[in-house]
């Protein structure tokens, strides 16, 4: 039962396979074997494949079966339509272009299996890239809030530094009217004259509108502090919000390109392996000798080839024939008065009935 299954998926003949040796039979039931596990290896690949676009396995285990009745279809096809010929050249002739189409199935089905092989590598890339993202989202993002963030410091440094001005002068008339008192500067008198009194003036003014000043100011650097907060607590947000878009960066695409960072020996021998096992019953069919089955395939199809030639060439004799006997036979009745006669009587009856028609036809639109 094995065995009949595999000679099916080998796309021979069983009609004619049960007539040869059991030796023959064998053959084709390892390539047919051959043909099925690249089949098997097709759908594993491409779901895996599948599974890292969709997430979910039944999707990636119904599309991935799909793709692996496609491959064993196409296999199938490959190896069950190179006929064995007398010449090598003519062989490797009608191989080549199912030796290409090989190449590219095996290409598909190799890539998934080497992202499954080396994932904990490509995992280590991914971690790389998403950390190499996720710096140069921040600064993106950045790039949107640190000028209006710069630019209300700024002007916290502004107000500060207003406050620092307007008290270093109101210091500075403290420091003036107090050596005014002890006579150490300004009259040089001591005692606490008009000057003092005028000075004491001066520095008192000068101290209510430092009060006003820091006061006003630490209102507006509340403010500002408050917008900077706010920002700082968008840019954060902004940031957390494009996280998961990082996050997900590990698709298909991002993983084919990871794998083609890491070194290309040993994904090239993966290759070699699955290039080896897709070509492996077309090079098998091409280095096996001539069997007995494929001497009774082109047996059979030379005499269907012999039989339709000949129906053709009956059909083209019957049709020369028939032809040549319908010339004879008109050309024969063309010379006979009786049928020249019946003919012209049958045209003159047609005619009249046409003129009746088209005078009937001219009365009515009267």
């Amino acid at each position: 039962m094995l065995q009949r299954f595999f000679i099916l998926c080998s796309g021979a003949d069983s009609a004619i396979l049960k007539t040869c040796s059991e030796g023959e039979q064998n053959k084709y039931a390892g390539i047919g074997a051959t043909v099925f596990f690249t089949a098997v290896m097709a759908f594993l690949a491409s779901a895996y494949a599948l599974y890292t676009v969709f997430d979910t396995i039944y999707a990636a285990i119904f599309f991935g079966l799909i793709w692996g009745l496609l491959i064993f279809n196409l296999d199938r096809f490959i190896v069950s339509t190179i006929k064995k010929r007398d010449s090598i050249k003519s062989e490797l002739l009608q191989a080549t272009p199912r030796i290409l189409l090989a190449v590219i199935i095996a290409v598909v089905i190799s890539k998934p299996l080497e992202m499954k092989i080396f994932e904990k590598e490509i995992n280590q890339v991914l971690l790389e890239r998403k950390n190499e993202l996720t710096l140069a989202n921040k600064d993106q993002i950045a790039l949107q809030y640190t000028p209006t963030i710069e630019k209300l410091n700024q002007d916290i440094a502004t107000l500060k530094s207003e406050i620092d001005t307007q008290e270093a002068e109101t210091n500075a008339l403290y420091d003036t009217y107090i050596t005014e008192a002890e006579g150490t500067a300004g009259t040089m008198l001591l005692g606490k004259g008009p000057v003092y009194a005028e000075k004491r003036e001066k520095h008192d003014a000068a101290l209510a509108e430092l009060q006003q000043l820091k006061q006003v100011n630490a209102e507006k650097i509340v403010g500002l502090e408050t917008q900077i907060d706010d920002l700082s607590i968008e840019y954060a947000k902004t940031v957390t919000d494009s996280q998961p878009i990082i996050d997900g960066f590990d698709g298909l695409m991002a993983r084919i390109n990871a794998l083609g960072e890491l070194p290309w020996f040993p994904s090239f021998f993966i290759f070699l392996l699955f290039l080896a096992i897709e070509t492996s019953p077309i090079i098998a069919k091409l280095l096996a000798p001539k069997g007995e089955y494929d001497i009774k395939l082109e047996e059979e199809e030379s005499v269907l080839k012999t039989w339709v030639t000949q129906k053709v060439r009956q059909r083209e004799q019957i049709l020369a024939t028939d032809i040549s006997l319908n010339h004879k036979i008109y050309s024969e009745i063309e010379n006979e008065e009786a049928v020249y006669a019946h003919k012209k009587k049958k045209t003159e009856e047609l005619l009249k009935l046409q003129a009746d028609a088209f005078h009937d036809l001219q009365v009515k639109s009267l």
